[in-house]
């Protein structure tokens, strides 16, 4: 059975103002270079491009050509060419048109617009080539696109790796300048959550141009704030996505919020684009499912959909016009889309047979649990061997270090040794580690063990729940207990009732203790950085108490389409709270929604 949405949720701000921002702001800097002129995109724009202002928008400001950069020479024989790029100093070596222009002695106009900033370094590649006083360079500040009604994202690939493995702390000012860009356009925030050492840098960043800017007294649509690190959390983004949004991802890819299917799911010859949102109605009730439950809505679903088709039989004319002009269309969109999604579930299951997946998600519960290690260290070893899934051998080697505290040395092996510097990276980030000499325990044996140990006093009960909790094992299923994922009961559903997310569990905490307070022990394993700080809020009373019932959650780093539909499911049990956040997805090894992003939930 689908989730059914709440009645009495507030309304959440709209985000697509930010759209709308941003795309006047792009119009007007294509607008100061008058006349036709090309437009060069770099490639992971122009998906969020796309969803700012489409190609015929771009014609309408006399963008004639629009190219992809590629590190090849140009061909455009227009006299003005304009650059859309992120800040990346290869890029900017690759613009050396204007030397060659001058070479030639020809004369063109050249503008290069830096997406979502510009840093001092682009400049210093321009001068080191010659061509600072020949280009002209501005800013799009580009810093959220808004995904869905409760989806933002910063869109930015590079930050998890430049910021948690480079140790490069240049996006962190661009989180902060995102925080600062919400605070202005939906008033202030009455408090401000956060853990890591990344989002307490966000957060001052953030003070910082707060206290810069101009104060405007504005009705606050935000209630609280919460920040968090993906390296808070590295194991959700290891586990296997179960929930039919995650699995989406994983097979097809989805990208903006757009994913494209394939034959297998058209049933045709072409692929088809679908966006995939909350207008969708077939996706939106099945988006957070369990898998398990998605063939059974979908059945029903196409049930309904037929007898709403019978409904034509016996009408007279006057009924059968109301019935064409008010149902028949709406009937026919849903029929297409629920013809799409059946065709997806079909391919997810074939493929995801053919990758044992059952066996692979034992295999990640086990580990979770601390059970059957040696089994689960099996598995893997003979899941490299026959060479299944590099990526989902180096999540599980990943998800085994972290829970045990050792890796396997087959993997290199079986995939060879061109991997050496994935696997130096994967050790840098600490999701690769060698066991030492001597150790039996497991590290929730030995963790558990010593901070218990420490403890002195009558809590001793609540502090192992926590810990267990931050050692990912919280509200686990033994076995001589059910999970009904029907009728989920907590935000473990999203890993078929075994494991709670660590990252969704400290927000349920603080929110919940309005705080920090007792969860000392948890944020000591977590190193720490954690921080709340009370805001103001000029806002009336009922617009304050309205306000409180939206939560901002930004991770850094990318967050995962199951963290997404386990705050959605904690926005619903909360009964009067509410909870609005925004969020990135991204798998450590794999695949991640863009990498620093908010997700907005409601908990009403």
């Amino acid at each position: 059975m689908a989730h059914s949405a709440r009645t009495d949720c507030p309304e959440l701000p709209d985000f697509f103002l930010l759209k709308r921002l941003a795309r006047d702001q792009l119009i007007y800097l294509l607008e100061q270079l008058p006349g036709k002129k090309d437009l060069f995109i770099e490639a992971d724009l122009m998906s969020p491009l796309d969803r700012i202002a489409n190609v015929s928008t771009l014609k309408q400001h006399e963008v004639d050509k629009l190219y992809k950069v590629e590190y090849k020479p140009i061909v455009s024989t227009s006299d003005q060419l304009c650059f859309l790029i992120r800040p990346r100093i290869q890029t900017v070596k690759w613009i050396y048109v204007a030397n060659a222009d001058k070479a030639t002695g020809r004369f063109r106009r050249y503008k290069i617009i830096f997406t979502p900033q510009k840093f001092y370094a682009c400049d210093a590649v321009l001068e080191e080539q010659g061509i600072i006083g020949d280009v002209t360079t501005d800013e799009w500040s580009f810093y959220l696109l808004p995904l869905d009604d409760d989806i933002i994202s910063l869109e930015l690939p590079e930050f998890f790796r430049d910021n948690f493995l480079a140790g490069d702390q240049r996006w962190v000012r661009t989180a902060g300048s995102a925080l600062h860009l919400l605070h202005s356009l939906y008033g202030p925030f009455s408090k401000v959550y956060g853990i890591g050492r990344c989002s307490k840098m966000a957060y001052e960043s953030w003070r910082e141009q707060v206290e810069e800017g101009e104060q405007k007294a504005r009705q606050a649509e935000i209630g609280k704030v919460f920040l968090i690190d993906r390296d808070v959390d590295f194991v959700t983004p290891l586990c296997s996505q179960v929930v039919y949004e995650g699995l989406v991802d994983d097979i097809f890819k989805i990208k903006c919020a757009c994913v494209e299917f394939g034959p297998d799911v058209t049933s045709s010859d072409k692929s088809i684009k679908v966006m995939l949102n909350s207008q969708d109605r077939v996706f939106n009730e099945i988006r957070n499912e369990h898998f398990s439950n998605v063939f059974g809505f979908l059945s029903q679903k196409a049930r309904n959909l037929q007898t709403s088709y019978d409904k034509r039989r016996g009408m007279d004319i006057k009924q059968m016009k109301t019935f064409v002009s008010e149902e028949l269309k709406g009937l026919k969109q849903e029929h297409r889309l629920l013809s799409l999604h059946i065709g997806a579930c079909e391919s997810i299951m074939k493929k995801k047979t053919k990758q044992d997946f059952q066996e692979l998600l034992k295999t990640e519960h086990s580990l979770l649990e601390g059970f059957e290690i040696r089994e689960s260290i099996s598995f893997i070893e003979e899941h490299i061997n026959r060479q299944v899934s590099m990526i989902e051998s180096l999540r599980l080697l990943c998800l085994l270090s972290i829970t045990e505290n050792g890796k396997s040395s087959f993997f290199l092996c079986s995939y060879g040794v061109d991997h050496l510097l994935t696997f130096a990276n994967l050790r840098q980030l600490g999701l690769l580690v060698e066991q030492q000499p001597g150790e039996t325990l497991t590290v929730m044996e030995s963790k558990v063990g010593k901070l218990v140990n420490d403890r002195t006093g009558g809590e001793t009960g609540f502090l192992f729940n926590l810990l267990l909790i931050t050692i990912f094992v919280s509200l686990r299923i033994r076995a001589d207990e059910e999970y009904d994922l029907r009728v989920p009961r907590d935000m473990a559903y999203i890993f078929s009732g075994a494991y709670v997310p660590l990252s969704c569990k400290l927000i349920e905490q603080v929110l919940e203790r309005d705080g920090w307070t007792g969860l000392e022990e948890v944020t000591r394993l977590l190193n720490g950085h954690e921080f709340a700080v009370t805001g103001s809020s000029g806002a009336d009373s009922k617009a304050k108490n309205d306000a409180q019932r939206i939560i901002l959650v930004m991770f850094l780093g990318g967050c995962t389409f199951s963290e997404i539909s386990a705050l959605r499911f904690l926005g619903r049990e909360r009964g009067k709270h509410g909870l609005t956040a925004h969020g990135d997805l991204t798998n450590v090894t794999g695949e991640y929604l863009p990498e620093t992003s908010s997700y907005v939930f409601d908990i009403s």
